[in-house]
């Protein structure tokens, strides 16, 4: 159960986020163009949804190992020393990760604190500030799971493809 849960969160959350944005957009466009009386609160849902969203697919791209890299540049070193490379590239979005989650956790923490709400719902805010650190924590995560998996394949002769 819990492999699962590691293999398919992201993606899990991302495709309920997407569907309901989706069917939000929907009704916002029959309300508007059919019964000419719009929602007001269904653009800042799902405005907020989707910055969910973006932060997860962070979270996924780490997990799948597609975030955009500079190939060029692991071309110039030799082809044993080049799975350390990447191992120093990972060690790097760790790094960018952790500094993301102590900002991103600060700055939420003072939303929390002013107590704001947003404009049209009046949820509270810290839930969308919320999104960055949730983001960057599963990055974190999923960075960890790749080194670890370097560091295994290495270990055993081989290297992980990217």
């Amino acid at each position: 159960m819990l492999k699962k849960i590691d293999n398919h969160l992201e993606d899990l959350l991302m495709v309920v986020l997407l569907c309901v944005m989706s069917l939000l957009i929907f009704v916002q466009v029959i309300m508007r163009y059919i019964f000419n009386n719009s929602l007001s609160w269904s653009e800042e849902l799902a405005r907020y949804l989707f910055i969910w969203m973006v932060y997860l697919a962070i979270g996924y791209a780490a997990k799948q190992r597609k975030h955009i890299k500079i190939d060029a540049a692991l071309w110039l070193f030799p082809q044993r020393i080049r799975p350390y490379i990447c191992i120093v590239g990972d060690i790097v979005v760790l790094l960018f990760s952790a500094f993301i989650i102590k900002t991103s956790y600060e700055l939420f923490m003072k939303i929390a604190m002013l107590g704001q709400k947003s404009a049209a719902m009046g949820i509270p805010m810290q839930f969308v500030y919320m999104a960055p650190f949730v983001g960057f924590v599963l990055t974190f995560y999923r960075t960890l799971q790749t080194i670890w998996l370097r560091v295994k394949c290495l270990r055993q002769g081989g290297a992980l493809d990217d």
